[in-house]
């Protein structure tokens, strides 16, 4: 009996000197394959066409993480695009307005129309606020037919007043911003210069704060389509009879930018991408 009194005590004491020892470690250390899902501090920077690839070498719960973030995106046409192209990559945006709340990746088109960049301004941020309590990510798109040399100075202060404002009004928001789209141009140029002006001036004001997408850039392949130095979109990725728009139809000969399916799936990564960046 006595033999057995001091084994207990000897298994005793050996216990509680090995849960001492240990009593920091995360029991589940090593075990975790989850990625955190909410959103983090993020990284601003300029997203361009790198990004796509880069959208690529990511694992899948990495870019899994991007469906559970609140997410608001609105747009036009083009925008249509990359919802579309998101959707081929398997990441859908769910409706929202402003009485159904935005649940992950959410987008809707603007009732405003296209060429009435302020009128477009004011309704994005209504829908924003509308939805702060729960909104992480914010992303307005410009159409191809909202800046001009006439209205880029009055774009660029309504713009940055809307981000200030929003930014005041909901201090956790993340924001993405997105280069406007480009227009198909061999005669003549119709508008281009006025959205590469409007392009730089998001990259010079916002890059070291917030994330963007630039898709002047991977349209245009970083300036390399061009009509005497203003860039165009390139052939090869606007809507045309042999790789239609999935949902916009086919482009005039000239003045119009839509994406053709294919390029509207490839591009979409490295928008996916930006969204990614701005929250990870």
């Amino acid at each position: 009996m006595k033999n057995h009194k001091i084994i207990l005590l000897l298994f005793v004491a050996f216990t509680f000197t090995f849960c001492s020892k240990n009593a920091d470690i995360d029991p589940n250390a090593g075990t975790n394959t989850n990625p955190t899902t909410g959103v983090e501090k993020g990284q601003a920077g300029i997203n361009g066409i790198a990004s796509i690839d880069a959208w690529d070498k990511l694992a899948t719960p990495e870019k899994n993480r991007i469906k559970e973030w609140n997410t608001i995106f609105m747009h036009q046409s083009v925008g249509g695009d990359l919802e579309d192209g998101a959707n081929n990559n398997g990441f859908k945006f769910e409706y929202f307005d402003l009485n159904e709340k935005p649940k992950g990746l959410s987008g809707n088109v603007f009732s405003t129309s296209n060429g009435n960049p302020i009128g477009k301004i004011a309704e994005f941020k209504t829908h924003a606020l509308t939805h702060k309590s729960i909104l992480k990510i914010a992303i307005f798109k410009f159409g191809y037919a909202d800046i001009t040399d006439a209205n880029l100075e009055q774009v660029k202060t309504a713009y940055k007043t809307l981000i200030d404002d929003l930014r005041s009004q909901i201090p956790e928001i993340r924001f993405v911003h997105i280069t406007p789209p480009l227009i198909y141009i061999v005669s003549k140029d119709d508008g281009n210069a006025a959205k590469m002006k409007m392009a730089q001036w998001m990259k010079d004001t916002f890059k070291d704060k917030d994330n963007i997408f630039d898709l002047q850039e991977i349209e245009s392949d970083n300036g390399g389509c061009n009509l005497n130095g203003v860039w165009t979109i390139c052939n090869k990725y606007r809507s045309t009879a042999s790789c239609p728009s999935k949902g916009q139809g086919i482009d005039a000969p000239e003045g119009q930018g839509h994406l053709c399916e294919t390029a509207a799936t490839r591009i979409s990564k490295a928008f996916l991408y930006s969204i990614y960046q701005s929250g990870k």
